[in-house]
This record gives C-alpha cells, sequence and structure tokens, in this order.
C-alpha cells in the first residue's frame, strides 16, 4: 500500500504562508503542517488550525532566522548581538560545530518552542525542524527527549534517496548538500527508533525543496515506493515577501498552485496513493 503525507513546513512564518497551507489543505492534498512557535505570524496560525482540525499540526523546531522565544541572555550561545537566532544555518553550524553553541541552551529553546504549542491543547503530531537542524548529531538526542517528555510520537526523518532527482534540474553542490543531509538522517532514524519514535518510511522534497512545483510533484507521484512516504511542501500567497525577507528564492505559489492541481489530485487517485497525515502514524496507520 502507498500511504502518502504531505507536509507544509513554515505555519506561522507569515500570513502569506499561513493562508496558502490552509488553502492547499482544504482546496488540494496538503495534510499535514508544522507550526513555528517563534514565527511572526504564529497567533494567525494557531487561530487557523482551530478551524482546520482536519489539518495535522506538528512543531517546526527552529534555531535560525528568527527571535528566540526565551530571553537572550539565557541562550546567549544562540544569539547575535542584537538578540537574534542566526539569520541562516550555515552561521548556526559555524558556531555548533566549533563548539561554540551551548547544548542546554539547544534544549531551553526548543523546549520552550514545543510548551509554547502544547500549551494550546491542540493535539501536536510529530516534530520536523527549520533547515533541518533536529538531525544533527547532538541535537537529535535533546529533540528526542522533548519528545518523549511531551508524548508526541513521530518525527520528520528527511532522508530523500541519494540519488533521487524527480525531474528536477539541480546543481552538483545541491546535490551533494543533499546527499550529507540524508547520510545524517540515517543516522538520526537509528536513534530515533531506538527510542520508540514513529517516522514515515520515505521522504521527498529536499532537491526540489521551494520549488516543488506540479511537474517535481508529479514526478515524485509518479515514482511513490511503497509504504509510508513523506513529501515537504513550501507553499505561500505571495513570492516577494519571503524572498525579499530572506532571500530564499522560494516558489510558494507555484508549489501552492501543484498541491491544488487537479491533475496532481487525479495523479494520486490513478497511482492508488492514500493520502494520511502523522497523526495517523501514532494512531496505528502505519
Amino acid at each position: 500500500m502507498k500511504q502518502l503525507i504531505i507536509n507544509a513546513d513554515d505555519f506561522g512564518l507569515d500570513e502569506t504562508v499561513n493562508i496558502g497551507i490552509v488553502k492547499g489543505h482544504r482546496e488540494g492534498v496538503i495534510t499535514s503542517t508544522t507550526i513555528m512557535a517563534n514565527g511572526k505570524a504564529f497567533d494567525h496560525a494557531i487561530t487557523l488550525a482551530s478551524q482546520h482540525k482536519t489539518l495535522g499540526l506538528g512543531i517546526h523546531l527552529t534555531l535560525v532566522g528568527e527571535k528566540p522565544l526565551c530571553d537572550g541572555r539565557e541562550v546567549g550561545s544562540l544569539v547575535d548581538n542584537d538578540g537574534n537566532l542566526f539569520p541562516q544555518y550555515p552561521q548556526f553550524l559555524q558556531h555548533y560545530l566549533a563548539g561554540k553553541v551551548e547544548l542546554s541552551h539547544i534544549y531551553k529553546e526548543l523546549r520552550a518552542q514545543v510548551k509554547k504549542v502544547m500549551d494550546f491543547g491542540i493535539p501536536v503530531s510529530h516534530l520536523d525542524s527549520h533547515q533541518h537542524l533536529h538531525i544533527m548529531p547532538g541535537i537529535i538526542e535533546l529533540v528526542i527527549e522533548i519528545a518523549k517528555e511531551f508524548g508526541i510520537k513521530a518525527i520528520r526523518i528527511p532522508q530523500e534517496p541519494y540519488f533521487f532527482l524527480g525531474s528536477y534540474p539541480c546543481s552538483p553542490v545541491r546535490f551533494l548538500s543533499r546527499a550529507g543531509l540524508t547520510f545524517l538522517a540515517q543516522l538520526a532514524a537509528r536513534k530515533a527508533r531506538k527510542n520508540a519514535l514513529l517516522a514515515p518510511d520515505h521522504f521527498f522534497g529536499m532537491l526540489a525543496g521551494g520549488n516543488l512545483q506540479e511537474e517535481f510533484l508529479l514526478a515524485i507521484l509518479d515514482k511513490l515506493p511503497q509504504g509510508v512516504s513523506e513529501i515537504m511542501m513550501h507553499p505561500g500567497t505571495n513570492n516577494q515577501v519571503l524572498n525579499d525577507k530572506y532571500g530564499w528564492n522560494y516558489h510558494g505559489q507555484e508549489e501552492l498552485a501543484g498541491v491544488t492541481s487537479k491533475i496532481v489530485k487525479e495523479r494520486c487517485f490513478d497511482n492508488n496513493i492514500k493520502l494520511i497525515s502523522f497523526r495517523d502514524l501514532s494512531l496505528g496507520g502505519k
């Protein structure tokens, strides 16, 4: 049996993202999303989540690009001189690999993010992270500890197959970066399994991340393996808003068009793909 979770990241980052994710769920194939507790549009996202209970909700742990929930003085190794988290993952990794980031600060901030979401009483299906930092050695152990503390049963393992291209014209640098992420994800998967955390069998969406428009989404659906798969998406309603702020060059509007496409919905049906969410893993749907 082919089962598929289509998860939209960055819920709470911006209202244009929130609106796109909900539209992709109501009118398309998005089944799950992950919320950023320190996103500027968090309150807007929580309101939408409470109104759309069929949309699975996980937590998008965030160590870069936003402000910490904790006082910067309490997590000083995570912030810059302005009290903000490092802008992008390369700056964070540079400090982390040099031993300049304290694990206790990571634990404190991530736990605060999980607690903030859990306090709203909306069931939380799983954990993943902004820029996939949760699978880093040293961090994955903290995330597992937090998941167990709060009774969260599932986690993302971004283990896209090493040689999967899905028709996406990627650069050699992106191809090699994806290979590094897949290797780290394999290590994280072993630790997750040892701690009885659930995860899909397969993952897609890293190589074409931010540009997973209809053409590339269909290429994944046509090669979807047996078992449970996750496809990571980043839909939105205004590309310019995020690209002006973050410079990601993401194509959220095109991704939204893809997940709401009649052709995509028909391809899921034709390929006997059952759409599920991370909730179904913990309920025994795997």
